[in-house]
């Protein structure tokens, strides 16, 4: 159930501490399938950096999901362990042969294990940034990467304002801090998000220590979403996951009309974001 009221302190807002949002960060098992189906891979661009930038080739997913990027990690050459808390989407990974440990990484016993990296592909805004990162510190080898990353992407504006407006009809109090809204990068709020996701992650890095200072890297890239496409994934955003039924077919009806307006399809311009930083080695 959403709640109208607004966090009289900024640094408890949902924005600050996303991770505490316990009832979204576990909504999206609901339909696994779905989401390892429409979500999008990560740009190669992105995979290759990461493996570059690794000591070695034993990866650690934090927040795995369905396992979209083990399995470009895997494809890539690499051996990938994932954890994640939802064993319904660990259950879809496991049918793709990736290996998963259910748990809140915070949490996880990594039962002496070691990794040459620890990634987190949309995830780790879910994850307690100091805590996260010292614990992902712990099971790094000597120079191991931790490196995090975010998609940000930015609809055609009928398609952004047809979804805001039917979002205020059905669902005034639902949190929008994810929409997916157009207007430009300034003032786009999916933009701001993972912005405030990235240096969340980069205070925590920082916090945590035993990292050299993070770096943040840019990839931009491109989709083309049909009509159908882009109706499969949206049920699969942090806002539209807590909707009843019939409150979804009211949004998915209103925003189809809206590509069918522009002609049934359209490319989504895309940047992934990203903080990636070295383990100090060992003195």
């Amino acid at each position: 159930m959403f709640s109208s009221e607004p966090s009289t302190d900024p640094w408890n807002s949902p924005e600050r501490h996303p991770h505490r949002l316990r009832q979204v960060a576990e909504s999206f098992g609901v339909d696994a399938d779905r989401y390892d189906r429409a979500r999008p891979r990560y740009p190669d661009a992105l995979i290759q950096r990461v493996i570059a930038a690794s000591p070695g080739i034993e990866f650690l997913d934090v927040g795995c999901g369905t396992g979209i990027g083990a399995r470009q990690y895997r494809e890539a050459g690499c051996t990938v362990l994932g954890v994640d808390p939802d064993a319904r989407m660990a259950e879809v990974a496991r049918r793709s042969g990736i290996e998963v440990e259910i748990g809140k990484f915070e949490d996880w016993d990594p039962t002496g294990r070691s990794f040459d990296a620890v990634v987190a592909g949309q995830s780790w805004h879910w994850v307690d940034p100091a805590r996260g990162a010292g614990k992902a510190a712990e099971v790094l080898r000597p120079h191991g990467l931790l490196a995090l990353y975010w998609h940000v992407f930015d609809p055609p504006g009928e398609i952004a304002g047809a979804f805001d407006d039917v979002m205020q009809r059905v669902a005034p109090d639902a949190p929008l801090w994810d929409r997916p809204t157009d207007g430009g990068q300034a003032g786009n709020p999916a933009v701001e998000l993972q912005h405030r996701n990235l240096m969340r992650a980069v205070e925590g890095v920082r916090a945590a220590g035993g990292f050299a200072e993070p770096e943040q890297w840019q990839f931009q890239w491109q989709r083309h979403y049909t009509r159908e496409e882009w109706l499969d994934h949206l049920p699969t955003t942090g806002t539209l996951t807590q909707l009843g039924p019939d409150q979804l077919a009211t949004v998915l009806q209103a925003v189809g009309t809206s590509i069918d307006s522009i002609g049934g399809g359209f490319t989504m311009q895309y940047i992934t974001l990203a903080a990636a930083a070295a383990r100090a080695g060992d003195a």
